[in-house]
């Protein structure tokens, strides 16, 4: 990590939310009361840099869900990385607390079909996402729904409350007070089902950065909504996590009758008004997001060339092993499990050392070019913020693998490519903001 001064007076932007919303909220305990997702990306580094916060996410890991790995849109993703991305969130799940998830976030709820039905293919029972990503109109979010994948198989979904999730996310006021907010905002919600069978839901979804970052003292605000003081009068509500209101539900199904069924809007988020174009195209979101489809474009043909010098390398490594099923168990050498040379070790049992050293950097060199797709990267108006240069050095490091692996010169042309966006604010090209990413670390520009 650089060191970011806007995020002063910490080294980066990590370390300030950490002190911040992290390790406050893990403190007052709210985390054992509520559904959360914690990045496997962030887990890693919250793990590294304050371990005792990082014990304490485990220790109340209970209600917690999976997220695909690295934040990548799933919908833009190939067939191939959204397959790995949501394996290697799975598996870094299982070893980091201990159990199978119920549940996935997808990262900025992106959604399409083939992601449910990967997802399912997983062992995924449910997700959760904006009311606007279903299909029919005037649906009532206090209920769960069925989505049908085909080929017999279903997920659950939980359509957050939107109403109550604006609030918490973007009215301070709300928010002031958590027994007032549970009186006037939630309970009204929460009064009569959806029908005489049926507990009420209300559902808030938010990101996890509000409670004490985004809005000073709302991790107060937090821990008091969901735990409150068992000398208060009955509030008319109970606090549930989602995987407990979705067992609850699949438990009934057989007396109660089935979940009501669903279709959902195809390639749609939570924060995109028009689908996924924030990530892809000039999404009218941005004042001037013409940069966004180069830069995708670029990181596409650089993931392609990527791919063929993978598969044509190793397929010289003996031993009949794909690949892509290599990538995808990968995910224990890149979480820590097991070292990459016992994992190796097993895999190519009859190669020798300098080929599964070949193998290890290719693999590598996979990761990182799986972390180039992190969402933030498209994110916000402008390629010259910290998000976009972070992607830009996971490019790097995986164009510089290869490279010096197999002698090709696919940096030159990742580099020509950039050349094709430029920042609003600086009109400086990509490859020039490349370059400034690659200095804000001391590494060598390209050559």
């Amino acid at each position: 990590m650089p060191a970011e001064p806007s995020a002063a007076p910490f080294h980066d932007w990590n370390q300030r939310v950490d002190a911040e919303c992290y390790r406050p909220n893990a403190e007052r305990g709210s985390l054992r009361h509520i559904s959360w997702n914690l990045g496997p990306t962030l887990a890693a580094w919250l793990a590294d840099a304050d371990p005792i916060t990082h014990a304490r996410f485990v220790a109340d890991s209970a209600a917690a869900i999976a997220q695909a790995y690295h934040h990548a849109i799933l919908p833009l993703a190939s067939a191939a990385d959204r397959r790995t991305e949501i394996a290697w969130g799975i598996r870094d799940f299982e070893i980091r607390f201990g159990r199978r998830p119920a549940g996935l976030w997808l990262p900025e709820t992106a959604v399409d079909l083939a992601t449910l039905r990967e997802a399912a293919e997983q062992g995924i029972a449910f997700t959760i996402l904006a009311p606007w990503q279903a299909a029919e109109t005037g649906l009532d979010t206090r209920r769960l729904y069925r989505v049908d994948l085909g080929d017999g198989r279903t997920i659950v979904v939980a359509f957050y409350d939107a109403g109550l999730s604006s609030a918490v996310s973007f009215e301070p006021e709300a928010t002031s007070d958590a027994d007032r907010f549970g009186r006037e905002r939630a309970a009204p919600r929460l009064r009569g089902g959806p029908s005489p069978l049926d507990a009420p839901l209300a559902l808030i979804a938010t990101d996890g950065e509000l409670y004490g970052h985004h809005q000073q003292f709302r991790d107060l605000f937090l821990q008091r909504l969901v735990n409150p003081d068992p000398a208060a009068s009955d509030r008319g509500f109970d606090i549930v996590t989602v995987g407990d209101a979705v067992a609850e539900a699949l438990a009934a199904e057989g007396a109660e009758g089935p979940l009501p069924a669903v279709r959902i809007a195809e390639r749609t988020s939570w924060s995109c008004h028009h689908g996924v174009a924030r990530w892809s195209a000039e999404c009218p979101d941005a004042e001037d997001g013409r940069w966004k489809g180069p830069l995708r474009a670029a990181l596409e043909r650089l993931a392609g060339g990527i791919d063929a010098i993978t598969d044509r390398t190793m397929a010289g490594v003996p031993g009949d092993v794909d690949p892509a099923v290599a990538r995808d168990d990968y995910a224990h050498v890149v979480i820590g499990a097991v070292s990459a040379a016992e994992w190796a070790a097993e895999r190519w049992p009859a190669a020798d050392d300098a080929a599964r050293r070949l193998a290890l950097e290719l693999l590598e060199a996979q990761r990182w070019r799986l972390a180039m797709f992190a969402s933030d990267g498209w994110f916000w108006d402008d390629p010259i913020r910290p998000e976009t240069r972070q992607i830009l050095r996971a490019a790097a490091r995986a164009v510089r693998i290869v490279d010096g692996v197999a002698g090709t010169q696919l940096e030159r042309r990742l580099v020509a490519d950039l050349a094709g966006l430029s920042s609003p604010s600086r009109r400086l090209d990509g490859g020039g903001i490349y370059r400034m990413a690659l200095a804000d670390v001391g590494q060598p520009p390209p050559v």
